[in-house]
């Protein structure tokens, strides 16, 4: 009798679904005690009788499945359909405690569509023990952020805030940046932007040598983002960057340089910054220091944007239309919107030439690159 009391009050702090699972004792008054059990417990594992001054009151059914489970949650098929596309093992997850971690989820805020979103990200967010100092790890990360709202934009963006270890992990890196200078407000802004910093980032000598050697100051707007990419980039990666760009000529200092100016260029892969600077040298003719002033030129997509531009203001010139793509025009017309280009550069013209301009410029813009089919992609991690 001892050991199926166990089991009921075991079950009682499992299951929280009203009317549906077993629900806390209810002592409104100095009457018996009242203890809900949903009608499944009854019929599936019979209770046998308890302590009289226990009352055992049968409520409804429970949920059948996870698919049920999340659907009396307030998930759609469509949305339980993707779910379980993404992560199969939760149809097969033990019902209790998907439960309990969907109740905590419902307790912040968080609605279905924003749960589709959280197991996109992260497909295994349920197997972590998201329980283990739930009410403290949120307490303090809504004081971070300021706002609930804020803080569920985060956690959709980074589902893993909430499976964090408060004190090893979130606490200490959060401390790091208020000593390296970096606001809070200038923080929030970073966690949203880029999710993995408080699981990447790392700072040593090093690291803070090369902040250092960026130029940049603590009032500069580009200072969170130097402080962050760096933090949470690999030693051995920055180097593979730095001597990717040394290979065009540049000098160390032109090159820290230039990340002090542009901090995004530490998320190029090293292939698209060879290609790009390949294409300025030996099509463009240009000198490689052009980049210093113009970091654009290496963020610009090369086979849908400055290839394309570039041979369409060879043809104009060939045709020897009055409107040329020359000299610092050219950097101009590759800093355009696609309308705008069109609209500066083709349809300025009489409309056959214009007609023939564009199918040029399609047809450029068609031209993808070679082998890119059979391109095999080498993983090595984050990619920083």
């Amino acid at each position: 009798m001892k050991a199926r009391f166990s089991a009921v009050i075991q079950m009682h702090f499992l299951f929280r679904i009203p009317g549906y699972f077993p629900l806390a004792f209810d002592f409104p008054t100095q009457k018996a005690p009242i203890l809900k059990v949903c009608q499944h417990w009854i019929t599936t594992t019979p209770v046998l009788p308890l302590d009289e001054k226990v009352t055992v009151e049968v409520v409804g059914d429970c949920p059948k499945d996870s698919a049920d489970v999340l659907r009396k949650w307030g998930c759609s098929d469509s949305d339980i359909s993707k779910i379980f596309l993404r992560q199969p093992s939760l149809r097969n997850v033990y019902l209790a405690k998907l439960q309990s971690k969907l109740n905590l989820l419902r307790g912040l805020g968080l609605s279905s569509s924003d749960l589709v979103q959280i197991i996109n990200c992260r497909p295994r967010f349920f197997s972590n023990r998201i329980s283990r100092g739930f009410d403290e790890r949120v307490e303090y990360l809504q004081a971070l952020f300021g706002s609930k709202e804020v803080l569920l934009k985060a956690i959709v963006r980074n589902p893993s805030l909430l499976t964090y270890d408060l004190h090893d992990k979130i606490k200490p890196v959060i401390a790091t940046y208020d000593e390296m200078g970096v606001s809070r407000k200038d923080l929030i802004t970073m966690l949203l932007a880029r999710p993995t910093v408080i699981s990447r980032t790392s700072l040593n000598s090093e690291k803070l040598d090369y902040i250092s050697k960026t130029g940049v100051s603590k009032d500069s707007k580009m200072y969170k983002y130097v402080v962050t990419l760096i933090a949470i980039s690999r030693i051995e990666t920055i180097h593979e960057k730095l001597a990717n760009l040394e290979k065009f000529g540049f000098t160390e200092d032109e090159v820290w340089g230039l990340f002090g100016r542009s901090p995004l260029i530490l998320t190029l892969s090293i292939d698209k910054i060879q290609r790009n600077m390949t294409f300025i040298l030996g099509t463009m003719k240009l000198p490689a220091h052009v980049v210093l002033g113009r970091p654009f030129l290496l963020f610009s997509n090369l086979e849908a944007v400055i290839k394309p531009r570039v041979l369409l203001a060879g043809k104009i010139q060939e045709m020897g239309l009055v409107e040329q793509i020359t000299g610092p025009i050219m950097f101009t017309a590759l800093r355009m919107k696609e309308k705008r280009f069109v609209k500066a550069f083709v349809r300025c013209h009489p409309n056959d030439v214009a007609d023939e301009l564009m199918e040029f410029y399609s047809n450029a813009k068609g031209v993808k690159r070679l082998a890119e089919s059979s391109k095999t992609t080498l993983h090595k991690g984050y990619p920083f």
